[in-house]
């Protein structure tokens, strides 16, 4: 019932929102009379603040069309190398003319990016793809908005989420690079556990940023409200079912305006005073301010729906049971064992100010890979980063991105198949 309220209130809250645009425009236009009366300047920055507070945010775009390789600027097509019911796995195809350019980018490693399917939409990691771009070929899980994907097609489990990417690493190849970003840092290591488990060839890295591998370590916020309720508790208060305007209806899902309801509360203050700084920019003519909020909120306010089935295995298997840890969880029957991998290097990054994956909770990955040689593994620690800034921004940019280029660079020889170039490495795991 709750999803048909909120569907009913954003349906009524539309047109006044168009009608807030449209107005702060006439206070706005040099061409408009209003916009010469007193206070016009305060009252167009109302209304377009009203206009972003009442709209609806559809998915962003990656918006990625060229990017510097080598100091060349090559063409970036965005492709579909794969549909799924619930996903598509993108691949940002690169051209160019120059034959510099061309046989650079044949010669550099493919790099699988699986992104989160916790709320936002695989563009929040945009500014990982195109840092990554310069010297790989990616490709990036792109997860549906469940309430999109018909009944017919079934639930979507978290065992579906490790079969997924099972699916996509097997596609790409045995030379992928796996990089999983916060919650999927489980299922990927489950999903290569089982893969060496059965003798199939592994990634030849896995990089995992920002995820809750062991929970139980330093717990957050986000944590705890998922230790502290029971499965029920979730089941009975966050999942609704999909309304009839939409092609998954009936579908049960955990909504996106649930979630990004949650994400809000986390820092109410300082969303109240981004918004407030928004509008003193609108008022003094800051245009490149105002624009950078609206980048930022076009991105942060645009959220999918989850598969319930998926929302409430996670729930259990990775805050409830801590079942990867424990050495318990099987998929399909099959027990996870991460000590089964033996060829992959691993690399593990984590935030100082992470208010979302506690310190520890990734590094514990490699207590679970005891099968990796400890040469092979690498832990770094980002100084002064939030759970966002290991994967985007400036910090992502200088700092890390390098990391994870000269890990990935640094083995790309099998192992066991003579030794990979030297390069400079974050410090090893202890």
């Amino acid at each position: 019932m709750l999803y048909q309220l909120y569907e009913t209130q954003r349906a009524l809250l539309s047109p006044f929102a168009e009608f807030a645009a449209a107005s702060s425009k006439l206070y706005s236009h040099p061409l408009s009379p209003f916009a010469h009366t007193p206070m016009a300047d305060r009252v167009s920055a109302g209304l377009d603040l009203m206009h972003r507070l009442s709209k609806e945010y559809e998915k962003p775009e990656f918006e990625i069309t060229s990017v510097n390789v080598g100091g060349i600027d090559v063409a970036v097509q965005q492709q579909v190398a794969l549909q799924k019911p619930f996903c598509r796995l993108l691949r940002f195809k690169r051209f160019s003319d120059d034959l510099t350019a061309l046989a650079k980018m044949k010669d550099q490693p493919k790099v699988l990016v699986v992104a989160p399917l916790s709320g936002h939409h695989s563009t929040l990691l945009r500014d990982t793809v195109r840092a990554l771009l310069r010297d790989h070929k990616v490709f990036i899980t792109d997860w549906t908005d469940a309430r999109m994907v018909p009944v017919e097609q079934g639930p979507f489990h978290l065992d579906d989420y490790v079969a997924y990417v099972q699916e996509f690493i097997r596609l790409i190849g045995p030379e992928v690079n796996v990089i999983s970003v916060c919650q999927p840092t489980v299922p990927v290591l489950a999903a290569v556990s089982l893969m060496a488990s059965a003798g199939e060839p592994t990634p030849r890295t896995m990089t995992m940023m920002g995820g809750p591998i062991d929970a139980r370590k330093s717990p957050t916020a986000v944590n705890n409200l998922a230790m502290n309720k029971s499965h029920n508790w979730f089941e009975h208060n966050v999942i609704y079912r999909v309304p009839v305007n939409y092609p998954g209806a009936g579908r049960r899902v955990y909504p996106g305006f649930l979630q990004h309801s949650g994400f809000v509360a986390m820092n109410p203050d300082r969303h109240l005073s981004s918004h407030y700084d928004y509008f003193l920019d609108l008022v003094r003519g800051d245009d490149d301010s105002a624009d950078s909020h609206r980048a930022f909120y076009d991105e942060y306010n645009a959220v999918l729906d989850m598969p319930a089935e998926y929302y409430l295995d996670t729930i259990k298997t990775v805050f409830q049971d801590f079942a990867l840890v424990n050495g318990t969880w099987r998929v399909d029957g099959q027990l996870v064992r991460p000590q089964d991998i033996t060829t992959s290097a691993l690399l593990t990054i984590e935030g100082e100010l992470d208010d979302i994956s506690g310190a520890g909770q990734t590094r514990a990955a490699h207590g679970l890979c005891t099968g990796i040689p400890k040469q092979r593994q690498f832990h770094y620690d980002v100084e002064g980063a939030g759970h966002y800034g290991i994967f985007s921004g400036r910090r992502w940019r200088e700092t890390v991105y390098p990391v994870v280029r000269d890990f990935i660079a640094g083995h790309q020889t099998p192992a066991g198949n003579g030794k990979a170039p030297a390069r400079k490495a974050p410090r090893r795991s202890r």
